[in-house]
């Protein structure tokens, strides 16, 4: 591990948990496979074949979805089928168990009541039939085979489709006994089942229980039915079983007709209550959607848009509220509006009438300054601060005109297409007189490939005077860069100054209007306070970003962002608005100051003379995402992404402990 590296956490990116591969320990083949990728790659929650899949099944039911979020109605009525669904379903089960329970208990007292009376009459036969009793010793074996058969079917006469009979011995195995078993109505003995006839052979009472009765031919098909049995003695004092079995054939035809007549009722009852749903539903969500409708146009700037109202309920005195909440809306509004046209034209009219007194001033303050020699010096140093404040006083005034043209939104675009290399030299042919003055070189980067445009020449101009000019008086002294790059739709003009720079949070008020860093500063330029408030709105006037970015002690950099083509949408500018300079770029190390015989140069980032690529912004080198350091800002303009980073308590104490300078030394404190 190299010095100053730290591995990281385990589950964090870059380590693979899990039992460590080695000999002896291979992966499945089903490992294999998903660390191949071909299902799943590694840190992925999913391989490309998963998402494939999961993207094609998604894709039809992603306007299901969209409607469902939008749809209220959709949704309410949705939720009432579903819940009477639930709640006709319940009763359902709750009514058909009740019916049944009923029909099966009314079926068992009939069967019991039924049966006991067979029971009782078989007893009576075999005491009337006793052992002796028949006196023809020829007939009396005849008498005793038969006497059960015609038992049953003297019983299973009374109840013929109602019920059948079936008497069952111990030894009923044997076919040929005379206690084989017997039955009636084509039953198959096999349908009382084991349990039962245990139950009967070991009591003396009455058992029943529910068996599936078949039948010993094919026109009968097994059916349900109820068994009730007991134990018996025959003629000879012999135990047998005697079963009644009665179908429950009719039992579920009442059971399937209550089924059927219920489902056919939930259904009507789900059917009918979603219709209900629907109806008071869309009486609720009609009235909404038409507010929700009336809103958008009034936020579309149509304030004379109103709601109808009809009655006396909730919903009308909701569209009487929100129709007196539009009208004082539209009444605040055009208020405002009129007293912002009140100020603009004041200001209008302010800045016209102004200028012929001041024209004759300015007349006046020329014949004085000309002949200043002749006055003694207080008077002619007098004279002179005329003049200047006089010059300052007309660009006031022009700069007052401009952004009152701005707010009436009579500021016209005159574009072309212009090479802005040729505008960045007359700005700095322009700012030379006072980089000179402030000990200040200004160099150009980028300006190999011609920089074209569709803009308006004398308006961009403007910003980059304005930027060029700020940058070389608060650059103490230092380089100001002026960088070039076009790529894509897009070009951009950055100004980087290594001067006092701005504090946290002024990157989002320095383009506001008479805005200062520091309002007991010195305009050493004359400057009006209203230079950057022109500049962002010519920037917007052309459809791009004039975006800022700073860090105190660290300098600044302003960047103008322009599309190439009018009308074109912006959507990235081809140089970064942090500088590879920056403080924090230096401390990870990705920007190496280049040095010329030992001799620290201005920081400004290297430019290849060959080799150079289409862009001349170099390329940047990729920034692992980081969270931002304690004592950062993030202030920034409204979606432009300027920052402004605060400076590090080292660098604090080491400007603290520098010599200060004379008291007469001019502030430069930040301020345009």
């Amino acid at each position: 591990m190299s010095p100053g590296s730290v591995a990281p956490k385990p589950g964090e990116p870059g380590v693979r948990t899990g039992p460590a591969a080695g000999p002896g320990h291979k992966p499945s083949r089903f490992g294999r496979l998903l660390q191949g990728g071909r299902l799943l790659q590694d840190g992925a929650p999913g391989g490309p074949v998963l998402r494939l899949v999961m993207r094609w099944v998604r894709r039809p039911l992603l306007p299901a979805l969209r409607l469902w979020r939008r749809n209220i109605q959709l949704r309410v009525v949705a939720g009432t089928l579903l819940m009477s669904l639930g709640v006709v379903l319940l009763l359902g089960f709750v009514v058909i168990g009740q019916v049944r329970n009923g029909l099966l208990d009314a079926k068992a007292k009939a069967a019991q009541s039924q049966a006991a009376g067979g029971f009782a009459v078989a007893r009576e036969r075999a005491n009337a039939l006793g052992p002796g009793e028949d006196g023809a010793a020829t007939d009396g074996r005849t008498a005793r085979s038969s006497w059960r058969s015609d038992l049953v079917d003297q019983l299973a006469s009374g109840g013929q489709g109602a019920f059948n009979l079936v008497a069952l011995s111990p030894d009923s195995e044997d076919a040929g006994s005379s206690r084989a078993p017997r039955t009636s109505g084509g039953v198959d003995h096999t349908s009382i089942p084991e349990a039962l006839r245990q139950a009967v052979d070991q009591g003396t009472g009455t058992y029943e229980t529910y068996v599936l009765i078949k039948y010993n031919n094919a026109v009968h098909d097994p059916e349900p039915g109820l068994v009730v049995g007991t134990r018996l003695n025959d003629i000879e004092g012999n135990p047998y079983e005697l079963y009644y079995l009665f179908p429950l054939a009719q039992e579920e035809q009442s059971l399937s007709l209550v089924r059927g007549t219920l489902a056919t009722a939930g259904l009507f009852v789900v059917v009918l209550l979603g219709a209900i749903a629907w109806l008071v539903v869309r009486q609720i969500v009609t009235p909404v959607r038409m507010a929700a409708g009336i809103a958008e146009r009034l936020s579309a700037g149509r304030l004379q848009e109103r709601m109808k109202v009809t009655g006396e309920d909730d919903i009308a005195r909701l569209g009487e509220a929100f129709n007196k909440m539009a009208q004082n809306l539209q009444l605040k509004i055009q208020q405002l509006e009129e007293l912002s046209r009140m100020q603009r034209r004041f200001v209008s009219d302010v800045s016209h009438e102004l200028r012929t007194p001041l024209t004759t001033v300015r007349m006046a303050a020329d014949v004085i300054h000309e002949a200043r020699i002749d006055f003694d010096p207080v008077t002619a140093r007098s004279a002179e601060l005329l003049g200047d404040q006089l010059d300052r006083f007309e660009s006031l005034l022009s700069d007052l005109l401009e952004i009152s043209r701005f707010d009436a939104g009579a500021a016209a675009l005159e574009a072309e297409a212009i090479d802005l290399r040729e505008v960045v030299r007359r700005v700095i042919g322009g700012a030379e007189p006072l980089a000179e003055r402030k000990g200040t070189r200004i160099r150009v980067v980028g300006d190999e490939q011609p920089v074209v445009a569709e803009a308006d020449a004398r308006r961009v101009e403007r910003v980059l005077r304005n930027l060029v000019v700020n940058a070389v008086e608060h650059g103490e002294g230092r380089d100001v860069v002026v960088r070039m790059a076009v790529a894509g739709g897009a070009v951009a003009i950055a100004v980087r100054d290594y001067g006092v720079g701005l504090k946290p949070g002024e990157a989002t008020r320095v383009f506001n209007r008479f805005w200062r860093a520091d309002p007991a500063r010195a305009r050493t330029t004359g400057g009006t306070g209203l230079g950057l408030s022109i500049a962002v709105e010519d920037a917007r006037l052309h459809g791009g970003w004039l975006q800022a970015w700073g860090e105190p002690g660290g300098g600044s950099q302003f960047r103008l962002t322009l599309p190439r083509t009018a009308d074109e949408p912006l959507r990235g500018s081809p140089i970064p608005l942090e500088p590879e300079d920056s403080r924090q770029n230096r401390e990870r190390g990705d920007f190496v100051e280049p040095k010329a015989n030992g001799q620290l140069l201005a920081a400004v980032p290297v430019q290849p003379v060959s080799d150079r690529s289409p862009l001349p912004v170099p390329p940047r080198a990729p920034i692992a995402p980081r969270t931002a350091p304690a004592g950062v800002n993030p202030a920034a303009l409204p979606g432009s992404g300027a920052r402004v980073v605060a400076r590090q308590a080292r660098e604090r104490r080491e400007d603290d402990s520098a010599p200060q300078v004379s008291s007469e030394r001019e502030d430069t404190t930040r301020g345009r």
